[in-house]
């Protein structure tokens, strides 16, 4: 059942034992998200497969008290949070739940007791309209990490809409925390060597596509898949793609500039088609998404690559259409 904010918040009051669960390697705005609903209405806040540098110095500086891999079934209802598919849940079992996203598409709601979804670029201001509805208090750690998922969500405001200036503006102006605080905070997460290395053999392993004034990149790398691609884009790709081997899969990391994404490419759509045709997961925003899938690494990320082309040339030869 679909809900809106004022339904959303009154759901949660009928539960008393409430799970915020996050996905894998959860990044700012899942766990900040999820930490200000528990401090809100009550509640605890779950990993099922650790988080991020920038979400775990998160935890660390906002004291969150967070619970690892934990048992749904131990919990009156679980809310997922920031999350579309199963998979990016480690195919934990999902008892009684909820669920409160802001991708394009979102798998998890078919089977959801209630949600709440948004077109928003995050869902911090998703969190950010139920707590303004539920007439709740900003506090200075809520709004810290609100704000910095907003931030990380949004890569840094370059996919950032009016209503997301509005509302992180609104955030500021209620908490009193200042914008150069998210900044120092996220400026003291380390870079350890192995990322740095990581990202030069992603550079140096890139394959590079033409299509008239478009560049599309492909690269593998063994972690670190997302900086990379978003990495490869800062140099000069429009459109990226890294993919990493988890154990027994492929995890494939997309990117694409605003100019990409306006000219017709959505790398979610893209994610979700190619992993249709290879019984996979995939899924995300236009300008950054991700697929898991059992397949060779070449062909996944050739796959990718020719959707993005066939979009990019139609649009530089709109007669082939």
């Amino acid at each position: 059942m679909k809900v809106d904010e004022e339904g959303f918040y009154n759901k949660l009051l009928d539960y008393h034992n409430i799970l915020y669960l996050c996905h894998r390697n959860a990044d700012p705005d899942a766990v900040s998200s999820a930490f200000a609903l528990s401090e809100a209405i009550g509640g605890k806040v779950g990993l099922v497969d650790g988080c991020n540098r920038v979400a775990s110095l998160l935890v660390d500086k906002l004291e969150i008290d967070v619970v690892e891999n934990p048992n749904p079934e131990a919990y009156d209802l679980t809310v997922v949070v920031d999350t579309s598919t199963i998979a990016q849940l480690n195919d934990i079992e999902l008892c009684h739940y909820g669920v409160i996203d802001h991708h394009a598409t979102t798998a998890l709601t078919e089977n959801a007791a209630f949600y709440l979804h948004r077109n928003k670029t995050s869902v911090a201001e998703i969190v950010y309209d139920v707590l303004k509805c539920m007439g709740a208090p900003i506090m200075n750690r809520t709004a810290v990490g609100l704000m910095t998922g907003i931030v990380t969500d949004t890569g840094h405001f370059k996919h950032a809409t009016s209503d997301t200036f509005r509302t992180f503006s609104n955030i500021i102006e209620s908490s009193g925390v200042e914008y150069a605080e998210v900044l120092e905070l996220m400026a003291s997460t380390p870079q350890d060597v192995s990322m740095r290395i990581a990202m030069l053999k992603t550079a140096n392993r890139a394959e590079i596509e033409r299509v008239e004034s478009w560049l599309v990149a492909t690269s593998h790398v063994s972690s670190f898949g997302g900086s990379a691609s978003s990495m490869l884009i800062n140099i000069g790709a429009d459109v990226a793609f890294v993919g990493t081997l988890k154990e027994n899969s492929i995890r494939v990391s997309g990117r694409a500039k605003r100019d990409a994404v306006n000219a017709g490419v959505n790398l979610g759509q893209i994610m979700e088609d190619v992993s249709a045709d290879y019984n996979g997961t995939g899924g995300g925003h236009a300008g950054a998404a991700g697929i898991d899938v059992v397949a060779d690494m070449e062909e996944i990320l050739w796959a990718c690559k020719q959707k993005v082309i066939e979009v990019l040339r139609n649009k530089t030869n709109p007669s082939s259409l």
